[in-house]
């Protein structure tokens, strides 16, 4: 795992011994002797992580990491702060400022690799998304890196078998988050799978010889309902080894006990808005795909997902020896509704027909705008027969509705269609696409308002 680390020290050694340590690891390594300086490579180096030292002249690190985490262009990159001042106060005050980790010098190699390790894999993950979404904003979906807990309180799920201890934690958070106590490891396991339960972060406590800590975070890791789910550990400072094994694991956060009240509030905070911000991101991707697949106005699926689609579903019936047909529907003289009332009016026309198909069609069936009022619906295990029945059944009820079109009351139209299904095993997506379009044609020429199958036509 490599990643571009800025390291941002205004001291020439301190720079040069953090940039051996990195440069020793295979990371490459950007530097940077102030505030402004720092903010001007990251805009040119775009690194994955940054080093920011918190005592320098200028801009201190406490408000370029402000800057960093309020320009949108910036603000998914992690930083993280870097001390020699060894004090809660220090350490929370860059934790809200919007730092993702904080390190006191003198830098402990093993605390510093894991989180540069930790936070690389959260921002490769967050790249990735962030790409996916047509680079956080090409289809409008814009998503920032930080976010209000004020209004909208954090699920926390805690794991602790001492209620003292659990108690006090519960108590740090609860200002700004709802905490779910369980005792045991099974308990954990069932929330954590509670389809009406979505927990934002989880926190374990190490310190408990009834349950392995580090075989449970491992098994959060590996079930699918979990697998994108925070995990902050509770461990004594003597806990080296399993704090190493932890991260390598994938827990994203630890606190050191004894628990300061400040620092635990903050690194919750810190790790709920990432949760948040990377649930949004999904939800772009998710948004995204779905209008590069979906027509925008009648909310059905479009040409793209058609021709995807339709030839995975002909190659499976193929390979199975099932049964499939398509359906193509054309609105009869649908541009006279446009020219004499408006455009409007046939949109409304086109959504009212779209909500009829889907309707009248099962689940497995796929409906598909293809055209301006060209509809084309799949019918997967339907043989000919079948499929012109279905087409038939939904041509009389657009006959005999009544298309509200605003202001110009309702009006009547007709549909024509076209049927074919899979013959053999040459047949192909276009030639089954053509024979559609060719009995369509044919109910046109015979007067419209018609169902034609294809050996008809």
């Amino acid at each position: 795992m490599t990643a571009r680390i800025l390291v941002v020290d205004d001291i020439v050694a301190n720079v040069r011994l953090l940039e051996a340590k990195l440069t020793a690891e295979y990371f490459e390594v950007v530097t940077a002797m102030n505030g402004l300086d720092a903010l001007e490579a990251i805009q040119r180096t775009k690194p994955d992580i940054v080093l920011l030292d918190v005592m320098m002249p200028g801009l201190d690190g406490f408000e370029v990491c402000r800057r960093i985490k309020n320009n949108p262009a910036m603000q998914h990159i992690p930083v993280v702060m870097v001390t020699a001042l060894d004090q809660h106060e220090d350490r929370v005050k860059g934790l809200e400022s919007g730092a993702d980790d904080f390190l006191t010098k003198p830098v402990n190699d093993i605390s510093l690799f894991c989180r540069i390790k930790s936070l690389v894999r959260l921002k490769m993950l967050s790249d990735e998304l962030r790409v996916r979404t047509g680079n956080n904003g090409q289809f409008g979906l814009t998503v920032r890196a930080t976010a209000d807990l004020s209004d909208n309180k954090g699920q926390v799920l805690l794991l602790d078998t001492k209620d003292t201890s659990a108690n006090r934690i519960i108590d740090g958070l609860s200002s700004m988050h709802v905490v779910k106590h369980v005792r045991t490891p099974d308990s954990l396991t069932d929330e954590l799978t509670n389809p009406d339960m979505q927990y934002e972060l989880v926190v374990i406590s190490f310190d408990n010889a009834q349950y392995d800590g580090l075989r449970l975070c491992s098994q959060i890791r590996s079930m699918n309902a979990t697998r994108h789910s925070p995990i902050l550990i509770v461990v004594d400072p003597d806990e080296q080894q399993r704090l190493v094994k932890a991260l390598d694991i994938g827990v994203n956060d630890y606190l050191l006990r004894p628990l300061d009240r400040q620092e635990l509030l903050a690194r919750v905070n810190t790790q709920v808005r990432r949760h948040r911000y990377t649930e949004q991101l999904r939800a772009s991707v998710k948004a995204s795909i779905e209008m590069a697949v979906t027509d925008s106005l009648t909310g059905l699926y479009n040409r793209r997902y058609l021709e995807t689609h339709l030839g995975q579903l002909i190659e499976h019936a193929k390979n199975r020896g099932k049964s499939l047909s398509v359906v193509t529907f054309d609105i009869d003289h649908f541009k006279n509704v446009n020219d004499t009332y408006g455009h409007d009016a046939g949109d409304r026309v086109l959504v009212d027909f779209a909500a009829l198909v889907k309707l009248a069609t099962r689940n497995v069936d796929i409906a598909c705008r293809v055209g301006g009022e060209e509809f084309i619906l799949i019918l997967p295990g339907s043989d000919l027969m079948q499929a012109e029945r279905i087409a038939d059944r939904i041509r009389k009820q657009i006959a005999n509705k009544a298309f509200d079109i605003g202001k110009h009351g309702t009006i009547g139209v007709t549909v024509s269609a076209g049927v074919a299904c899979l013959l053999d095993g040459d047949d192909t997506l276009e030639k089954m696409l053509k024979r559609a379009d060719e009995a369509l044609y044919t109910a046109k020429r015979e007067g419209r308002n018609r169902v034609v199958n294809a050996i008809a036509a």
